[in-house]
Protein backbone atom coordinates (compact mmCIF):
# COMPACT_ATOMS: atom_id res chain seq x y z
CA UNK A 1 0.00 0.00 0.00
CA UNK A 2 2.67 2.51 0.51
CA UNK A 3 3.65 1.67 -3.33
CA UNK A 4 0.38 3.46 -4.42
CA UNK A 5 1.61 6.10 -2.50
CA UNK A 6 4.65 6.75 -3.89
CA UNK A 7 3.50 6.12 -7.17
CA UNK A 8 0.83 8.51 -6.54
CA UNK A 9 3.77 11.27 -5.38
CA UNK A 10 6.14 10.32 -8.65
CA UNK A 11 3.04 11.32 -10.44
CA UNK A 12 2.75 14.38 -9.05
CA UNK A 13 6.19 15.59 -9.43
CA UNK A 14 6.45 14.81 -13.24
CA UNK A 15 2.85 16.35 -14.04
CA UNK A 16 4.36 19.67 -12.03
CA UNK A 17 7.55 19.03 -14.62
CA UNK A 18 5.37 18.96 -17.97
CA UNK A 19 3.23 21.87 -16.65
CA UNK A 20 6.61 24.20 -15.89
CA UNK A 21 7.80 23.00 -19.50
CA UNK A 22 4.38 24.07 -20.71
CA UNK A 23 4.01 27.25 -18.75
CA UNK A 24 7.34 28.19 -20.18
CA UNK A 25 6.36 27.82 -23.61
CA UNK A 26 2.88 29.27 -23.00
CA UNK A 27 5.28 32.54 -21.62
CA UNK A 28 7.33 32.56 -24.58
CA UNK A 29 4.53 32.23 -27.53
CA UNK A 30 6.25 36.01 -28.98
CA UNK A 31 9.38 35.30 -27.97
CA UNK A 32 11.86 35.73 -31.33
CA UNK A 33 12.56 32.49 -32.61
CA UNK A 34 11.57 30.56 -29.25
CA UNK A 35 11.49 26.60 -30.08
CA UNK A 36 9.12 24.93 -27.54
CA UNK A 37 10.08 22.04 -25.27
CA UNK A 38 7.77 18.93 -25.09
CA UNK A 39 7.97 16.25 -21.72
CA UNK A 40 7.68 12.42 -22.30
CA UNK A 41 7.41 10.17 -19.47
CA UNK A 42 8.98 6.70 -18.57
CA UNK A 43 8.47 4.04 -16.04
CA UNK A 44 10.89 4.22 -12.64
CA UNK A 45 11.33 0.34 -12.09
CA UNK A 46 9.42 -2.69 -10.93
CA UNK A 47 9.30 -5.09 -8.10
CA UNK A 48 8.92 -8.48 -9.23
CA UNK A 49 6.52 -10.50 -6.49
CA UNK A 50 7.11 -13.59 -9.04
CA UNK A 51 9.32 -14.26 -11.84
CA UNK A 52 8.29 -15.71 -15.03
CA UNK A 53 8.59 -19.70 -15.35
CA UNK A 54 8.35 -21.88 -18.37
CA UNK A 55 6.29 -24.84 -19.35
CA UNK A 56 7.02 -27.91 -17.03
CA UNK A 57 7.32 -31.03 -19.76
CA UNK A 58 6.93 -33.23 -16.43
CA UNK A 59 4.27 -32.53 -15.04
CA UNK A 60 2.67 -30.93 -17.77
CA UNK A 61 2.22 -27.67 -16.20
CA UNK A 62 2.15 -24.51 -18.09
CA UNK A 63 4.91 -21.38 -17.93
CA UNK A 64 3.03 -18.33 -16.08
CA UNK A 65 4.44 -14.75 -16.36
CA UNK A 66 6.09 -12.77 -14.23
CA UNK A 67 4.10 -10.45 -11.65
CA UNK A 68 5.59 -7.37 -11.62
CA UNK A 69 4.48 -4.27 -9.38
CA UNK A 70 5.58 -0.32 -11.14
CA UNK A 71 6.90 2.01 -8.21
CA UNK A 72 5.75 5.22 -10.59
CA UNK A 73 7.02 7.45 -13.04
CA UNK A 74 9.42 9.90 -13.95
CA UNK A 75 10.43 11.84 -16.54
CA UNK A 76 12.34 10.57 -19.35
CA UNK A 77 13.28 13.23 -21.57
CA UNK A 78 12.48 17.56 -21.96
CA UNK A 79 12.88 17.46 -25.91
CA UNK A 80 13.42 20.83 -28.17
CA UNK A 81 11.36 21.15 -31.02
CA UNK A 82 14.25 22.64 -32.59
CA UNK A 83 13.79 21.57 -36.20
CA UNK A 84 10.40 23.06 -36.52
CA UNK A 85 10.66 26.93 -37.66
CA UNK A 86 8.18 29.39 -36.23
CA UNK A 87 5.71 31.49 -38.85
CA UNK A 88 7.52 34.41 -40.44
CA UNK A 89 6.76 38.03 -38.78
CA UNK A 90 7.58 41.07 -41.54
CA UNK A 91 8.81 44.00 -39.51
CA UNK A 92 10.97 45.57 -42.99
CA UNK A 93 13.80 46.65 -40.95
CA UNK A 94 16.89 45.31 -43.18
CA UNK A 95 18.75 43.89 -39.97
CA UNK A 96 15.71 41.80 -38.86
CA UNK A 97 16.98 37.96 -40.62
CA UNK A 98 14.77 34.39 -40.85
CA UNK A 99 17.43 31.95 -41.34
CA UNK A 100 15.17 29.27 -43.63
CA UNK A 101 16.37 26.05 -42.72
CA UNK A 102 18.55 23.98 -39.86
CA UNK A 103 21.54 26.68 -39.40
CA UNK A 104 22.23 29.06 -36.88
CA UNK A 105 23.75 32.73 -36.54
CA UNK A 106 27.52 32.55 -35.35
CA UNK A 107 27.89 35.15 -32.38
CA UNK A 108 30.39 35.92 -29.51
CA UNK A 109 30.96 37.27 -26.48
CA UNK A 110 34.04 37.76 -24.62
CA UNK A 111 35.83 34.94 -26.69
CA UNK A 112 32.95 32.67 -26.33
CA UNK A 113 30.92 30.96 -29.36
CA UNK A 114 27.27 30.62 -29.06
CA UNK A 115 24.87 29.89 -31.38
CA UNK A 116 21.04 31.31 -32.57
CA UNK A 117 18.01 31.92 -34.48
CA UNK A 118 16.84 35.03 -33.14
CA UNK A 119 18.14 37.59 -36.19
CA UNK A 120 16.60 40.38 -34.50
CA UNK A 121 19.99 42.48 -35.00
CA UNK A 122 21.25 46.19 -34.89
CA UNK A 123 24.18 48.27 -35.67
CA UNK A 124 25.99 49.80 -32.67
CA UNK A 125 28.19 52.73 -32.46
CA UNK A 126 31.37 51.86 -34.02
CA UNK A 127 29.49 50.12 -36.66
CA UNK A 128 29.64 46.28 -35.46
CA UNK A 129 26.22 44.22 -36.36
CA UNK A 130 25.09 43.16 -32.80
CA UNK A 131 22.36 40.80 -31.10
CA UNK A 132 19.94 42.52 -29.06
CA UNK A 133 21.76 41.88 -25.93
CA UNK A 134 25.07 43.28 -27.55
CA UNK A 135 26.82 40.19 -28.61
CA UNK A 136 28.74 40.42 -31.79
CA UNK A 137 27.22 38.29 -35.17
CA UNK A 138 30.08 36.50 -36.76
CA UNK A 139 31.10 36.46 -40.73
CA UNK A 140 33.68 37.54 -43.41
CA UNK A 141 35.10 40.57 -44.39
CA UNK A 142 36.03 41.36 -47.58
CA UNK A 143 39.27 42.78 -50.01
CA UNK A 144 39.57 46.02 -51.98
CA UNK A 145 37.94 44.52 -54.71
CA UNK A 146 34.57 43.43 -52.88
CA UNK A 147 35.49 39.53 -52.63
CA UNK A 148 34.89 37.54 -49.63
CA UNK A 149 37.67 36.77 -47.37
CA UNK A 150 36.90 33.16 -46.16
CA UNK A 151 38.99 32.34 -43.07
CA UNK A 152 38.24 32.22 -39.66
CA UNK A 153 34.69 34.44 -38.74
CA UNK A 154 35.16 37.36 -37.05
CA UNK A 155 32.23 40.54 -35.93
CA UNK A 156 30.78 41.96 -38.62
CA UNK A 157 31.71 45.85 -39.04
CA UNK A 158 29.51 47.87 -41.55
CA UNK A 159 30.82 51.25 -41.15
CA UNK A 160 34.73 50.38 -41.84
CA UNK A 161 36.47 53.52 -43.21
CA UNK A 162 37.39 51.84 -46.18
CA UNK A 163 33.61 50.89 -47.00
CA UNK A 164 31.94 54.64 -46.85
CA UNK A 165 33.44 56.33 -50.23
CA UNK A 166 33.71 54.25 -53.86
CA UNK A 167 36.43 56.05 -56.01
CA UNK A 168 35.97 57.84 -59.27
CA UNK A 169 36.78 56.81 -62.66
CA UNK A 170 36.97 58.75 -65.99
CA UNK A 171 34.49 58.87 -68.46
CA UNK A 172 35.97 56.89 -71.66
CA UNK A 173 32.94 56.48 -73.57
CA UNK A 174 29.53 58.27 -75.21
CA UNK A 175 26.84 57.11 -77.29
CA UNK A 176 24.96 59.45 -79.38
CA UNK A 177 21.25 58.49 -80.40
CA UNK A 178 18.43 60.19 -81.60
CA UNK A 179 17.75 61.93 -84.89
CA UNK A 180 18.56 65.03 -87.11
CA UNK A 181 15.83 66.75 -89.48
CA UNK A 182 17.47 67.96 -92.36
CA UNK A 183 14.47 70.07 -92.98
CA UNK A 184 15.25 72.12 -89.41
CA UNK A 185 14.76 75.76 -89.25
CA UNK A 186 17.97 75.64 -87.50
CA UNK A 187 20.29 75.11 -90.38
CA UNK A 188 18.14 77.06 -92.61
CA UNK A 189 19.61 80.47 -91.59
CA UNK A 190 23.30 81.75 -92.16
CA UNK A 191 25.24 80.15 -89.97
CA UNK A 192 22.77 78.05 -87.87
CA UNK A 193 23.25 74.90 -85.83
CA UNK A 194 21.98 72.74 -83.50
CA UNK A 195 24.16 71.04 -80.33
CA UNK A 196 24.21 68.77 -77.94
CA UNK A 197 26.44 68.31 -74.68
CA UNK A 198 28.93 65.19 -73.83
CA UNK A 199 28.74 64.52 -70.92
CA UNK A 200 32.05 62.87 -68.40
CA UNK A 201 34.10 62.83 -65.39
CA UNK A 202 37.44 63.07 -64.72
CA UNK A 203 39.88 60.57 -62.73
CA UNK A 204 38.81 62.85 -59.55
CA UNK A 205 35.18 62.41 -60.11
CA UNK A 206 34.34 65.89 -61.26
CA UNK A 207 31.55 66.22 -64.14
CA UNK A 208 32.00 68.31 -67.10
CA UNK A 209 29.51 69.19 -70.53
CA UNK A 210 31.47 69.60 -73.98
CA UNK A 211 29.23 71.48 -76.38
CA UNK A 212 29.53 70.26 -79.77
CA UNK A 213 27.89 72.48 -82.38
CA UNK A 214 26.06 70.93 -85.68
CA UNK A 215 25.47 72.87 -89.02
CA UNK A 216 24.46 71.50 -92.07
CA UNK A 217 26.63 71.39 -95.34
CA UNK A 218 25.50 73.96 -97.65
CA UNK A 219 25.94 72.14 -100.47
CA UNK A 220 24.56 68.52 -98.99
CA UNK A 221 21.63 68.32 -96.59
CA UNK A 222 22.94 65.02 -95.80
CA UNK A 223 26.01 66.05 -94.45
CA UNK A 224 26.94 67.71 -91.28
CA UNK A 225 30.15 69.37 -89.50
CA UNK A 226 30.66 69.34 -86.05
CA UNK A 227 32.57 71.62 -84.53
CA UNK A 228 33.77 72.02 -80.98
CA UNK A 229 32.64 74.30 -78.70
CA UNK A 230 32.81 75.22 -74.94
CA UNK A 231 33.73 73.22 -72.14
CA UNK A 232 31.52 73.57 -68.70
CA UNK A 233 31.47 72.48 -64.96
CA UNK A 234 28.26 73.49 -62.53
CA UNK A 235 27.31 75.32 -65.55
CA UNK A 236 30.17 77.54 -66.08
CA UNK A 237 32.19 78.20 -68.99
CA UNK A 238 35.69 76.83 -68.22
CA UNK A 239 38.71 79.11 -69.27
CA UNK A 240 41.83 77.10 -70.96
CA UNK A 241 40.17 74.06 -71.87
CA UNK A 242 39.19 72.99 -75.19
CA UNK A 243 38.73 69.61 -77.17
CA UNK A 244 39.07 68.59 -80.71
CA UNK A 245 36.79 66.06 -82.57
CA UNK A 246 38.94 63.19 -84.76
CA UNK A 247 36.03 63.02 -87.74
CA UNK A 248 34.15 66.41 -87.48
CA UNK A 249 32.30 65.26 -90.37
CA UNK A 250 28.97 63.55 -90.38
CA UNK A 251 27.09 61.65 -93.02
CA UNK A 252 23.87 59.87 -93.34
CA UNK A 253 23.00 57.38 -95.97
CA UNK A 254 20.08 58.94 -98.29
CA UNK A 255 18.44 55.97 -98.25
CA UNK A 256 18.53 54.65 -94.63
CA UNK A 257 19.52 58.00 -93.07
CA UNK A 258 21.93 56.37 -91.25
CA UNK A 259 24.83 58.27 -90.04
CA UNK A 260 27.73 56.36 -92.09
CA UNK A 261 30.18 57.37 -89.42
CA UNK A 262 30.43 54.87 -86.37
CA UNK A 263 32.41 56.74 -84.35
CA UNK A 264 35.06 59.94 -83.53
CA UNK A 265 37.40 60.79 -80.93
CA UNK A 266 37.46 63.94 -78.45
CA UNK A 267 40.50 65.11 -77.21
CA UNK A 268 40.83 67.37 -74.57
CA UNK A 269 43.26 70.19 -73.69
CA UNK A 270 43.79 71.51 -70.11
CA UNK A 271 45.43 74.19 -68.51
CA UNK A 272 48.88 74.08 -66.38
CA UNK A 273 48.28 71.93 -63.42
CA UNK A 274 44.70 70.87 -64.13
CA UNK A 275 43.27 67.50 -63.72
CA UNK A 276 43.71 65.65 -67.32
CA UNK A 277 40.75 64.92 -68.76
CA UNK A 278 40.90 61.35 -70.58
CA UNK A 279 39.98 61.12 -75.05
CA UNK A 280 36.21 60.03 -74.90
CA UNK A 281 35.37 57.38 -77.65
CA UNK A 282 31.43 58.52 -79.00
CA UNK A 283 29.47 56.65 -80.41
CA UNK A 284 27.25 58.12 -83.16
CA UNK A 285 25.84 54.53 -84.79
CA UNK A 286 22.48 55.32 -82.95
CA UNK A 287 22.30 58.56 -84.94
CA UNK A 288 19.57 59.01 -88.03
CA UNK A 289 18.30 61.75 -90.06
CA UNK A 290 15.15 60.28 -91.33
CA UNK A 291 12.61 62.16 -89.08
CA UNK A 292 10.58 65.26 -88.72
CA UNK A 293 12.06 66.25 -85.45
CA UNK A 294 15.51 67.06 -84.14
CA UNK A 295 16.15 65.11 -80.35
CA UNK A 296 19.39 63.87 -80.14
CA UNK A 297 20.24 62.37 -76.65
CA UNK A 298 23.65 61.49 -75.39
CA UNK A 299 24.00 58.69 -72.57
CA UNK A 300 27.71 58.02 -70.55
CA UNK A 301 29.07 55.09 -71.35
CA UNK A 302 29.14 52.89 -74.72
CA UNK A 303 26.02 50.66 -75.73
CA UNK A 304 26.95 47.87 -73.23
CA UNK A 305 27.18 50.78 -70.42
CA UNK A 306 31.23 50.05 -70.56
CA UNK A 307 33.36 53.43 -70.09
CA UNK A 308 30.35 55.61 -68.08
CA UNK A 309 32.65 57.29 -65.43
CA UNK A 310 31.82 57.82 -62.13
CA UNK A 311 31.74 60.54 -59.35
CA UNK A 312 33.06 59.67 -55.64
CA UNK A 313 30.09 57.56 -54.64
CA UNK A 314 29.10 57.80 -50.42
CA UNK A 315 27.59 55.05 -49.28
CA UNK A 316 23.66 55.66 -49.07
CA UNK A 317 22.72 52.20 -47.30
CA UNK A 318 23.03 48.81 -47.12
CA UNK A 319 20.89 45.80 -47.52
CA UNK A 320 21.49 41.46 -46.68
CA UNK A 321 21.51 39.21 -49.50
CA UNK A 322 19.35 35.46 -49.38
CA UNK A 323 23.17 33.99 -49.48
CA UNK A 324 24.02 36.26 -46.60
CA UNK A 325 26.15 38.79 -48.38
CA UNK A 326 25.63 42.21 -46.96
CA UNK A 327 26.02 44.75 -49.85
CA UNK A 328 26.05 48.31 -49.69
CA UNK A 329 24.94 50.86 -52.14
CA UNK A 330 26.86 54.25 -52.92
CA UNK A 331 25.86 57.45 -54.25
CA UNK A 332 27.42 57.02 -57.74
CA UNK A 333 25.18 53.87 -58.57
CA UNK A 334 28.15 51.53 -57.21
CA UNK A 335 27.06 48.19 -55.16
CA UNK A 336 29.56 46.67 -53.23
CA UNK A 337 30.05 43.64 -50.94
CA UNK A 338 31.45 44.56 -47.49
CA UNK A 339 30.97 41.60 -45.54
CA UNK A 340 28.68 37.69 -45.46
CA UNK A 341 27.22 36.21 -42.56
CA UNK A 342 28.58 33.04 -41.37
CA UNK A 343 25.85 30.43 -40.06
CA UNK A 344 26.51 27.08 -38.24
CA UNK A 345 24.94 23.76 -38.64
CA UNK A 346 25.00 20.77 -36.62
CA UNK A 347 24.05 16.90 -37.14
CA UNK A 348 21.74 17.38 -33.71
CA UNK A 349 20.59 20.46 -33.66
CA UNK A 350 18.55 19.11 -30.75
CA UNK A 351 21.22 18.45 -28.82
CA UNK A 352 22.27 22.47 -28.67
CA UNK A 353 22.26 23.52 -24.75
CA UNK A 354 19.70 26.72 -24.26
CA UNK A 355 21.25 29.24 -22.18
CA UNK A 356 18.67 32.17 -22.20
CA UNK A 357 18.45 34.98 -24.77
CA UNK A 358 17.87 33.04 -27.25
CA UNK A 359 21.53 31.44 -27.29
CA UNK A 360 22.37 28.05 -27.84
CA UNK A 361 25.72 26.25 -26.86
CA UNK A 362 27.68 23.23 -28.51
CA UNK A 363 27.08 19.72 -26.44
CA UNK A 364 28.51 16.59 -26.37
CA UNK A 365 25.61 15.22 -28.17
CA UNK A 366 24.92 18.10 -30.98
CA UNK A 367 27.85 17.54 -32.50
CA UNK A 368 31.36 19.38 -33.57
CA UNK A 369 31.44 23.43 -34.91
CA UNK A 370 34.69 23.52 -36.82
CA UNK A 371 34.66 27.33 -35.29
CA UNK A 372 35.14 28.59 -39.30
CA UNK A 373 31.11 28.78 -40.22
CA UNK A 374 29.46 27.68 -43.37
CA UNK A 375 28.06 29.40 -46.29
CA UNK A 376 23.67 28.96 -45.95
CA UNK A 377 23.71 28.80 -49.68
CA UNK A 378 25.75 25.67 -49.96
CA UNK A 379 23.66 24.25 -46.77
CA UNK A 380 20.01 24.70 -49.22
CA UNK A 381 18.88 27.38 -47.20
CA UNK A 382 18.81 31.54 -47.37
CA UNK A 383 18.31 34.55 -45.07
CA UNK A 384 15.03 36.57 -45.37
CA UNK A 385 15.75 40.51 -44.47
CA UNK A 386 13.18 42.48 -43.09
CA UNK A 387 11.92 39.12 -41.68
CA UNK A 388 11.88 37.58 -37.84
CA UNK A 389 10.99 34.15 -37.45
CA UNK A 390 8.61 33.92 -34.63
CA UNK A 391 7.89 31.25 -31.85
CA UNK A 392 6.97 27.83 -33.02
CA UNK A 393 4.95 27.06 -30.11
CA UNK A 394 1.34 25.78 -30.95
CA UNK A 395 -1.35 27.21 -28.62
CA UNK A 396 -3.75 24.47 -29.00
CA UNK A 397 -1.21 22.15 -28.29
CA UNK A 398 -0.37 23.76 -25.31
CA UNK A 399 -3.56 24.41 -23.73
CA UNK A 400 -4.92 20.84 -24.77
CA UNK A 401 -1.27 19.40 -22.83
CA UNK A 402 -2.55 21.81 -20.09
CA UNK A 403 -5.90 20.20 -19.72
CA UNK A 404 -4.41 16.62 -20.09
CA UNK A 405 -1.92 17.58 -17.25
CA UNK A 406 -4.15 19.31 -14.93
CA UNK A 407 -6.02 16.00 -14.66
CA UNK A 408 -3.05 13.49 -14.76
CA UNK A 409 -1.92 15.58 -11.59
CA UNK A 410 -5.34 15.50 -10.08
CA UNK A 411 -5.64 11.82 -10.73
CA UNK A 412 -2.66 10.90 -8.91
CA UNK A 413 -3.31 13.69 -5.74
CA UNK A 414 -6.49 11.33 -5.75
CA UNK A 415 -4.21 8.13 -5.77
CA UNK A 416 -2.73 10.12 -2.74
CA UNK A 417 -5.77 10.21 -0.67
CA UNK A 418 -7.40 7.14 -1.55
CA UNK A 419 -3.95 5.27 -0.51
CA UNK A 420 -4.07 7.55 2.89
CA UNK A 421 -7.93 6.54 3.58
CA UNK A 422 -6.86 2.88 3.40
CA UNK A 423 -4.30 2.89 5.41
CA UNK A 424 -6.62 4.74 7.95
CA UNK A 425 -8.74 1.84 7.68
CA UNK A 426 -5.76 -0.57 8.19
CA UNK A 427 -4.82 1.01 11.74
CA UNK A 428 -8.34 1.15 12.78
CA UNK A 429 -8.55 -2.30 12.44
CA UNK A 430 -7.26 -2.64 15.96
CA UNK A 431 -10.16 -0.78 17.90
Amino acid sequence: MMRSLFSGVSGLKVHQTKMDVIGNNIANVNTVAYKSNSVTFSEVFYQTTQSASGPNAETGKGGTNAMQIGLGSNVGAISQNIETEGASQRTDNPFDLKISGQSFFIVENAGATYFTRAGNFTVDESGKLVTASGLAVMGWGTDAEGDILKSNVKPLYLKNPDDQYTPPEPTTANTITGNINKEDQAFAKTGGYTSFNLKFFDSLGYSYLATVNISQDPDNNMVYNMTASNVLSDGKILEGYSFEISEPSLTFDNVTGKSTLENFTVNFTVPDGATPIEPITVDVSGLVSQGDETSIKVGYGDAEGNGKGKTVGSKTGVSIQQDGTISAYYSNGDVRSIGKIAVASFSNPAGLEKIGENLYQATLNSGVFNGIGEDISALGGKMSAGVLEMSNVDLSSEFTDMITTQRGFQANSRIITVSDTMLEELVNLKR
